[in-house]
């Protein structure tokens, strides 16, 4: 880890995770000045292993964090263990405050701050979360596979999550809790896969030390099990993003950060990568929007700085041709079409490709 220098960066950006670390490394490959604000705080710290990431399945989400934060190191990348607690766009992008009062610049910034699982508050929830109790059939559901499964329901998202559930489990039981009653296809669906439904308030999860045991309703009811799911509103971090005048958009999952297919938000010079703006992103999809985001913050770089390049060759231009009116030659300055022109008068005088020309 490293503290980030003052004077003005490439990129900054918000979040050391698959997504934040992915675009360091694609925007350091490019030669970028970038630095990386890191708080620490994965969301998938508390799982075993992260799935589905081709070539490292299984592995331990912070030993995952861990190479990457070595690769982007090695391109030339900073990286800064800190929370940034405030942004504002300044004339020449950006300027965030961090939490130990340091401040850092940068022309273009991108958010890769994640989000946040509100959970059920059901007892038990929290503490087995990650491990026992899950949301993603995806990323954990294999590892649950042929056990009992519990769903407890809070939206409308958990007769699909139940289904799927099913996919993995015969003995798969939908606890209805505060979700909303299933209608009549839902009702077949889940009595054709023979799922239990179970009418009645959650109470709590019943365990042994760090080990789930059963899921109890309000009325004492106990059901043996041996994983539960859930479904989390998911609220992405998006504190910064609302300071420099972003609005948030609210969908069935969650809250979250608009962005397109790159990553680039309503804002100019702030992208988002990752779950900030992809609720329902995997470790893999997130790596891979911060790839995409990185390269087009690259791209937009070049294209900034080429149009001040142009804006100054045609400055130094109109310079050469003002000395040339003045009778200076015209040959003080860079290159420029008035300079070429004038270079070829004094040498070639009155001859043309090398002959003289008659009168």
């Amino acid at each position: 880890m490293t503290s980030p220098t003052n004077s003005p960066h490439d990129v900054v950006i918000v979040g050391g995770g698959t997504a934040g670390l992915s675009a360091a490394v694609t925007l350091a490959r490019s030669l970028r000045d970038v630095v990386v604000i890191d708080a620490g705080e994965p969301r998938n710290a508390p799982a075993a292993g992260a799935h589905n990431l081709l070539g490292r399945e299984g592995i331990p989400p912070l030993e995952l964090l861990e190479a990457g934060r070595r690769e982007a190191l090695a391109y030339g990348a900073q990286i800064h263990r800190g929370r940034a607690s405030t942004a504002r766009r300044t004339a020449d992008g950006f300027e965030l405050t961090l939490a130990d009062g340091a401040t850092v610049t940068a022309r273009r910034l991108l958010l890769a701050t994640g989000l946040v699982d509100e959970l059920p508050d059901v007892p038990g929830v929290r503490e087995l979360w990650g491990t026992q109790v899950l949301h993603c059939p995806y990323c954990h559901g294999y590892e649950v596979r042929g056990t009992r499964i519990g769903v407890i329901a809070t939206g409308s998202n958990a007769v699909h999550q139940t289904l799927l559930l099913r996919q993995l489990s015969a003995d798969v039981t939908l606890f209805l809790h505060e979700g909303p009653e299933p209608d009549d296809e839902a009702w077949d669906q889940l009595a054709a896969l023979g799922v239990t439904v179970v009418i009645g308030q959650v109470r709590e999860l019943a365990r042994d030390g760090d080990r789930l045991r059963a899921v109890v309703l309000a009325d004492g009811h106990s059901f043996a099990v041996d994983a539960v799911a859930v479904q989390p509103r998911f609220v992405a971090r998006g504190d910064l993003y609302e300071q420099i005048g972003g609005t948030q958009t609210e969908n069935p999952m969650g809250r979250h950060l608009t962005a397109g297919p790159t990553g680039a938000t309503e804002l100019p010079g702030v992208w988002a990568a990752g779950n900030a703006g992809d609720l329902s992103a995997m470790v893999g999809a997130s790596a891979a929007q911060g790839v995409l985001a990185g390269a087009a913050i690259n791209a937009d770089l070049v294209m900034a700085d080429v149009r001040v390049a142009v804006r100054e060759r045609a400055d130094r231009a109109r310079v050469v041709g003002a000395g040339a009116a003045a009778g200076t030659n015209g040959l003080a300055g860079d290159f420029s079409p008035v300079m070429e022109a004038r270079v070829a008068e004094l040498v070639l005088g009155d001859r043309r490709h090398g002959f003289a020309v008659d009168g």
